[in-house]
């Protein structure tokens, strides 16, 4: 078997395009200028700013004067959850709704704004990775600020009902912001006709170069700034423009979104046939809905195994791929996106991420279910978990009680109480009290740390009468 090279980590990141790059190249040596300058050079830089701002705007629906380029996604993410709470909290309104497997960039700035008093609710996803808009519309209150739900997750590639969600909350006048870093490009989108507030970009995830992205803004909403200083994107995100990303996001957004529906159709067929491939191994799963999926995305977990270990393996094989976000591939914690849709840590560890495009052709599709499944047994024959599932002995992760603790002085910060782990900053009983009060996807981690998968929380809520 000749070995090959097969980028599958597009969800991740993506190649600067030729087309994007000799965009760019000119604003580095000769085009120069400053967009604030009053002078040709600057004038020149200016107009090209303004070309990309209405390339963007076009993709989207939108109008150009709605288009603000930041530096990511996750900019764009902050602006529009901290903005809006800032304005709407002035009027009596300190509810967020978001969901449990947002990216990071959502949940952290929802976690930061609890610590500034606001209450946020955390809708759950049903075990195929899919948001209930009804759930949505049941949170819902009349102090309800936000709501920010994910066009499409970067992970398991599941694509959300946002008009739906977006029709309710207009019903409801409550402003609706969607993280669309994954889905722009892969889907058609029309920020005015499906009723979206807000939307976030990332240009580096449709082959532009990494540090620009875009917030939408729907003309009528007013958010303070998030960056202050001098008066660059009509005064709202001070900083000097980055002009090259500009133009080159500009004509990466242009490029993404044509012919959407051709791009899918080709993508599509070799995506189900990895699908179909890997699935005949046994004791794996796909992860997220079968068809409300991104095109080039699958996400499927092997019981048994480390996903660090395969894909350190599949790397020596020329594959790359990812085992869940970018942003925590360092971690060791299993998936907070596969954790919420109902897998055990065991079976969440053991998961791979592939996100192809075009380029990866059906050769590569079959170069992808030939090296898989001799890694997946390589992997397995060394796995001490594998060995006791293969001899019928249920494997589960060890459960953290107090009793297998000493006490060590540290205190509960809810109750008081002496901790028996000297690790933890909260009881085992208050993080119980506490998801059953109010679920978050805080307290969720919290508990999923100390063994507990989503039935074992509802069973101890349950036992201890807390619902």
């Amino acid at each position: 078997m000749e070995k090959r090279f097969i980028y599958a980590d597009n969800a991740a990141t993506t190649a600067v395009s030729e087309e994007v790059l000799n965009a760019m190249l000119p604003h580095f040596r000769t085009a120069y200028g400053n967009a604030s300058s009053i002078y040709k050079l600057g004038r020149d830089a200016q107009k090209d700013v303004e070309t990309a701002r209405e390339k963007a705007a076009k993709a989207l629906g939108a109008e150009p004067r709605e288009i603000f380029f930041t530096s990511c996604g996750s900019e764009a993410d902050n602006w529009a959850i901290k903005g809006v709470a800032e304005a709407m909290e002035k009027r009596g309104k300190k509810h967020i709704i978001t969901s449990v497997f947002e990216h990071h960039a959502v949940l952290h700035t929802c976690e930061y704004l609890e610590k500034k008093g606001f209450e946020v609710t955390y809708i759950p996803v049903s075990d195929k990775g899919l948001i209930d808009p009804e759930d949505v519309r049941k949170a819902i209150r009349e102090d309800t600020a936000l709501v920010t739900i994910m066009y499409a997750n970067n992970e398991i590639g599941t694509i959300q009902p946002i008009d739906e969600i977006a029709a309710i909350c207009n019903e409801k006048k409550v402003i609706f912001h969607t993280d669309a870093v994954q889905a722009v490009g892969h889907v058609e989108i029309d920020v005015h006709k499906q009723g979206i507030d807000m939307l976030s970009l990332s240009g580096h995830k449709i082959h532009a170069q990494k540090g620009i992205g875009v917030l939408y803004i729907r003309k009528g909403i007013a958010i303070p700034n998030l960056i202050h200083g001098g008066g660059q994107e009509r005064s709202k995100r001070a900083g000097t423009e980055n002009v090259p990303a500009i133009v080159g996001l500009g004509v990466a957004i242009e490029e993404a979104t044509k012919n959407i529906a051709e791009k899918a159709a080709i993508i599509t067929p070799r995506r189900n046939r990895l699908i179909d491939g890997l699935l005949k191994l046994p004791y794996t799963r796909l992860n997220g809905d079968r068809d409300k999926r991104l095109p080039g995305n699958l996400n499927i977990s092997f019981e048994g195994i480390e996903g660090e270990s395969l894909l350190l393996m599949l790397d020596l094989n020329g594959i790359c791929a990812s085992s869940g976000s970018a942003c925590t591939s360092g971690s060791l914690d299993p998936s907070h996106v596969l954790l919420s849709i109902g897998l055990k840590h065991e079976i969440a560890h053991g998961s791979l991420r592939l996100s192809i495009e075009e380029d990866v052709t059906d050769e590569d599709v079959d170069y992808i279910l030939e090296v898989v499944p001799q890694v997946v047994d390589r992997l397995r024959s060394m796995s001490p978990v594998w060995e006791k599932m293969m001899k019928g002995e249920k494997y589960r992760r060890k459960i953290y009680y107090r009793e297998h603790y000493k006490p060590v002085g540290k205190k509960c910060g809810m109750c008081g109480d002496v901790l028996p782990d000297g690790r933890a900053t909260y009881c085992l009983t208050c993080l119980l009290k506490d998801h059953a009060k109010n679920p978050s996807i805080v307290t969720q981690k919290r508990l999923y740390n100390r063994g507990f998968d989503n039935l074992m929380i509802e069973e101890e809520i349950a036992s201890m009468g807390l619902r």
